[in-house]
């Protein structure tokens, strides 16, 4: 199995680059974030490899790092979506905004995915949601929270800072993490009063 590639970028396809390796070229199929960030024709490119065996075909995906590799291969492990569609979540969304969209329950995020609509965003969420917590830059507390909004087990005070948090116009993701953290400055007897009005402070920060 090939596990990485490094040579000279040959030339470029509407979903894929042809890499030259010592008068070898293969064709790599990226996400097109990572297409983006490949230099021109002529110049040096390492990329590591998920090689895809079939009965009629070799195919390679190419990703500029371990870590976009390590998601593509995760993406894969819910229902439904195939090396397709995780490229193209790739191509919405880098390793570390996906994180953070799953750990905090963002279905919206994922769905922007062109051919991912909301039962595919939902499952994605859903089945990698234990999966993500350590890999993402949100706050343990924040993540906590988020679950228990999803579940409906939030305290009431919270939930209704949220809610009208959302009303004026902020995403639920960015309103949760501000209640959440307005929640631990405040402690957890204050009234949705006082968290309203710290999460909307942290929110104008």
């Amino acid at each position: 199995m090939i596990g990485k590639l490094k040579g000279i970028i040959d030339s470029y396809g509407e979903d894929y680059v042809i890499l030259d390796v010592q008068g070898v070229g293969y064709q790599v199929h990226c996400a097109s974030r990572t297409l983006q960030a490949l230099p021109s024709p002529g110049e040096a490119a390492t990329l590591s490899i998920e090689t895809y065996v079939r009965e009629d075909q070799i195919k390679l995906f190419g990703f500029r790092t371990d870590t976009e590799r390590e998601w593509f291969r995760l993406l894969q492990t819910v229902q439904s979506v195939g090396a397709k569609v995780a490229l193209a979540v790739l191509s919405t969304l880098p390793p570390h905004d996906l994180a953070n969209a799953i750990a905090l329950r963002d279905k919206a995020a994922v769905a922007r995915t062109p051919g991912v609509g909301p039962k595919v965003a939902e499952r994605i969420v859903t089945e990698l949601k234990d999966k993500v917590p350590a890999l993402s830059a949100v706050d343990p507390a924040v993540v906590k929270l988020s679950g228990a909004i999803d579940d409906n087990r939030a305290p009431r005070a919270v939930a209704d800072a949220i809610s009208a948090l959302v009303n004026l116009g902020y995403g639920q993701p960015q309103a949760a993490a501000a209640v959440a953290t307005a929640s631990r400055t405040a402690g957890e007897d204050a009234e949705t009063a006082q968290l309203i009005k710290l999460g909307l402070k942290e929110l104008s920060k």
